[in-house]
């Protein structure tokens, strides 16, 4: 069910060469070199026309003056504020609506300026995918390489994620997007009245305006190497907050998408547990049927799941993962799930107070 990305990767894209003005927007704060490192492989995407725009989160003054200066060498980057006054409002909304409204084109690309493009033709790879029917294009975002086992483990992490709902969204279901990674249509979102649904989060911003406004066929998705971004390492607290408001987020989508995925989770935890209390049962009372059949069904799960997981992680030119694959697809659950125990406690954190 979610081998989409390997699918669709096999079958190539029409490309139309049609290469629309976009305008590339990111909210930033203090972010320190990343502004140098990860910004300038933005401006200097192969594409016909483009604008970049950064819109400034309180950041301070040094942060301005390298924004100024790379607007002397980039003209087609531009960078704005917002006020010190806004308090009652999610910074993250605030910025992504300035940078719509200051935006000259129709077709917006959004990303993070922790994040990085994989490649200069990432504004094509997803312009590819612009049609007159089209308003939104998910696309893949993962972590940058890193040896250490929290590095595999947040990137195993994020390529299950990635499978799951742009699987869904190629299958017709779109339920949600990834802000790092995205483009949708200036007028799709006048025509949502940008955020005014969703007011009450600060978080999440993302995930909740596809999941009120992609469909089965304004929905485009693109996979190819070339259209990765790279992000960042986070620290293990800066992962465990996002991994969190998510889980409060989620409370909130709509859609068969969300609930297949969840069906799909719940099964294979199911699963696991039947299986393992079978093996159990099965040696401890001697039942050697018993114990044959659980070990059969367990060995067939993760040869399936195994070919799957690794065939898309070939694709997507993330390290394998083959032998670390039978361990986290069952700590995996385990994990999100102590992350849904924690948003309660957590949900005020993600209300916005107005």
């Amino acid at each position: 069910m979610f081998n989409g990305i390997h699918l669709l990767i096999k079958k190539p894209l029409k490309c139309t060469n049609n290469y629309p003005p976009i305008s590339v927007i990111l909210v930033s704060k203090d972010t320190g070199i990343a502004i140098e490192k990860n910004l300038i492989p933005i401006l200097e995407q192969d594409y016909p026309t483009f604008e970049v725009i950064v819109v400034n989160n309180q950041s301070n003054d040094d942060y301005d003056s390298t924004l100024t200066l790379l607007e002397s060498k980039y003209h087609n980057l531009y960078h704005t504020f917002i006020p010190e006054s806004a308090k009652y409002i999610s910074h993250k909304k605030l910025g992504i609506s300035m940078g719509i409204k200051a935006s000259h084109y129709d077709w917006l690309v959004f990303t993070e300026i922790y994040c990085k493009p994989s490649s200069n033709q990432w504004l094509k790879k997803l312009s590819d995918n612009f049609t007159d029917e089209t308003d939104i294009v998910l696309g893949y975002s993962n972590y940058e390489k890193a040896d250490s086992w929290f590095n595999k483990k947040i990137t195993y992490d994020k390529l299950i994620n990635s499978m799951r709902f742009l699987s869904m969204a190629i299958m017709g279901m779109p339920y949600m997007g990834n802000g790092k990674n995205l483009a949708y249509r200036k007028s799709l979102f006048m025509k949502q009245n940008g955020f005014t649904n969703q007011l009450k989060w600060k978080h999440d911003e993302d995930d909740l305006f596809i999941n009120q406004t992609a469909k089965k066929k304004n929905t485009g998705v693109e996979v190819s190497r070339e259209s990765i971004i790279r992000i960042s390492m986070p620290t293990k607290r800066t992962w465990e907050n996002e991994k969190i408001n998510y889980a409060a987020t989620s409370q909130l989508f709509k859609g068969i998408g969300k609930f297949i995925v969840g069906f799909e989770t719940l099964t294979r935890i199911l699963f696991y547990f039947v299986t393992i209390y079978s093996l159990i049962t099965g040696l401890l009372f001697q039942q050697w049927m018993l114990l044959g059949i659980a070990f059969l069904c367990l060995i067939a799960q993760l040869i399936v799941e195994i070919k799957v997981i690794h065939q898309t992680a070939v694709d997507l030119g993330e390290r394998e993962f083959r032998f670390l694959i039978p361990l986290f697809n069952v700590i995996q659950p385990l994990w999100n799930w102590k992350f849904k125990l924690n948003r309660a406690k957590h949900h005020q954190n993600n209300f916005q107070k107005i």
